[in-house]
């Protein structure tokens, strides 16, 4: 059985027909998966690693607006009709998806109503959550919002050691690298993590969790609470 939740929430009928359409690829760290206002050629259902979405602030600056693993997808917008992704996705993690064509995928939609009423849940999901990051970017410092995302990476790594560089963890933050440093020596002065030429390793995860902003809890209120209905 794939390692996608979402997949995984299929009646068994369903997601077989789902899979005979899909292909399982590798994902390469820093591999770009989408590109803000070009069309969409796959979805992703990733079974393991991470994606970094980020949007082109000013067209060059990236903002962080949020990480997709196992327990989502890339895409989600195809059920509103539209092919064109409204923001860049980048591999920080490697891993493995399940990768379906577009056109495959907008007819399933159609096809697999369970796929649909899954998905539209999992929309709200992710529209909840965008607007828990905006907010969280506004009013929460960089450490905090540091704690919050090594919390979102090792949910999706399902390890307590993982790489992610100072380069990708400025993206997701939205910030610059010499902040990323900071922020990241402050965590380890608390001795939570070890940070080492991009290997993190979680010491105290109860401990970043207390230390993490509160959006952490939030995001998953907000995904367990919508995608455990029916």
């Amino acid at each position: 059985m794939p390692g996608n939740t979402l997949i995984n929430a299929l009646p068994r009928s369903e997601q077989h027909r789902l899979l005979t359409e899909s292909a399982e690829v590798i994902l390469d760290r820093g591999q770009v998966l989408a590109t803000a206002g070009n069309q969409l050629q796959h979805v992703y259902f990733p079974t393991r690693g991470y994606v970094s979405l980020t949007f082109p602030a000013d067209g060059i600056a990236k903002l962080g607006i949020g990480l997709i693993g196992d327990e989502g997808m890339l895409g989600i917008f195809l059920t509103l009709g539209i092919d064109l992704a409204p923001v860049n996705a980048t591999v920080v993690g490697d891993g493995a998806a399940l990768r379906i064509e577009t056109a495959v995928f907008s007819s399933q939609l159609v096809a697999n109503p369970a796929l649909l009423k899954i998905l539209n849940r999992y929309c709200y999901v992710r529209v909840s959550q965008l607007a828990q990051a905006s907010s969280c970017n506004r009013l929460h410092p960089v450490e905090q919002r540091l704690a919050r995302r090594l919390l979102m990476i090792q949910d999706r790594a399902h390890s307590d050691v993982f790489h992610v560089t100072q380069e990708a963890l400025a993206w997701v933050l939205g910030v610059r690298r010499p902040a990323v440093n900071v922020a990241a020596s402050r965590l380890q002065d608390h001795n939570l993590i070890r940070y080492r030429r991009g290997d993190m390793t979680i010491l105290n995860r109860g401990g970043l969790e207390a230390f993490a902003c509160s959006c952490y809890s939030s995001d998953n209120a907000i995904y367990n609470g919508m995608m455990g209905r029916g």
